[in-house]
């Protein structure tokens, strides 16, 4: 089919607290997309009607309108989606990524990129998707999880017998590093839990496992080779991510041979596990005894000039609009 015969809507921003990352990706996909030929149309769910009529406009940090989810509601009912062959889900987040999005653009038999709902909303839960790890004989760090309505003082001693330090505190269906926190000491947990409580009513507690971070990109049944992350920080949080200079990256990963070839098979496995499609991305920790831990399995991965995905892609010969191009076809199989 010609791409000018394509009509995609672009769904940038969101109500999520990576609202901000989603109108990085956003803008990526959207120059993208216009340079492969589609008809764009760019849309902003927390806006609801009240789309702005410049295209620019979708991607400043600058909110126009009132946001409220009540307005994602209302788009996808609209007749803004009418003409609509294809959704590119440039969001990231709560509402766009674990499924709810999903399941509102399936009820009105429109097609997007990315997982399905049932996969969108497992590997959001990450307590869920790390239970569904282990059944599946992948590695992963240990951990608990904290309800916001049951949460009392003893889950100190708790987190402290059980996991103990250093360890991870973050929201539990969050992403980009927001919310999260190391704590080295008992005295760091309050703090932590309220933090993370605040972009999410479950929080995980997970042992924190030193090594080298690691991540294997797909692309339908494609498996991209291994890319080391190297953060200017002690961890690869939201400024190493998105600001230049912040980290290194080396594609393929310098690691043994037999490592890479297992840790592929194991991203691969993670990611059918939790019934992924379409395209994702798998994180990993590599300890010091070669043992990959997989950290979580990301079904809408970043697609800015800093993400990770089109770097392990075009190490393997395939550039920026080809990624876009090949998730698409993905999405219209």
């Amino acid at each position: 089919m010609n791409n000018k015969n394509i009509n995609v809507a672009l769904f940038a921003g969101g109500t999520s607290p990576e609202r901000e990352v989603s109108k990085m990706t956003s803008s990526c996909i959207y120059n993208s997309l216009i340079k492969l030929g589609f008809n764009v149309k760019v849309l902003d769910p927390a806006y609801g009607l009240n789309q702005p009529k410049e295209h620019q406009t979708f991607f400043e940090n600058k909110d126009l309108f009132e946001i409220c989810n009540k307005n994602c509601l209302d788009l996808v009912n609209s007749n803004l989606l009418n003409d609509i062959d294809l959704v590119f889900l440039g969001l990231h987040g709560t509402n766009g990524e674990d499924g709810t999005m999903q399941s509102l653009l399936e009820f009105r038999g429109i097609k997007y990129t990315g997982s399905k709902v049932l996969a969108s909303a497992l590997a959001m839960d990450k307590s869920m998707s790390k239970s569904i790890f282990r059944d599946h004989n992948v590695l992963t760090a240990d951990w608990l999880t904290v309800s916001k309505d049951y949460y009392e003082r003893s889950i100190r001693e708790k987190i402290t017998s059980e996991i103990g330090f250093p360890c991870i505190i973050k929201p539990n269906d969050g992403g980009s590093t927001i919310g999260l926190t190391v704590c080295k000491s008992e005295n760091q947990i309050d703090e932590a839990l309220k933090l993370a409580f605040k972009y999410c009513s479950k929080v995980i507690v997970e042992k924190f496992i030193k090594g080298r971070e690691l991540t294997v990109g797909i692309i339908g049944e494609r498996v991209f080779p291994v890319l080391e992350i190297k953060p200017k920080h002690s961890l690869y949080d939201y400024e190493c991510k998105y600001s230049d200079g912040m980290s290194e990256y080396e594609v393929p990963a310098k690691i043994l041979e037999h490592v890479s070839e297992k840790l592929i098979k194991t991203a691969f496995k993670a990611y059918k596990s939790l019934c992924c499609e379409g395209y994702g991305r798998v994180d990993f920790i590599l300890d010091e005894n070669d043992n990959a831990y997989c950290l979580e399995v990301n079904t809408l991965p970043g697609l800015t000039t800093h993400s990770l995905l089109p770097k392990v892609a075009a190490a393997d010969n395939m550039n920026f609009n080809e990624v876009i191009k090949s998730i698409i076809n993905e999405a219209l199989k």
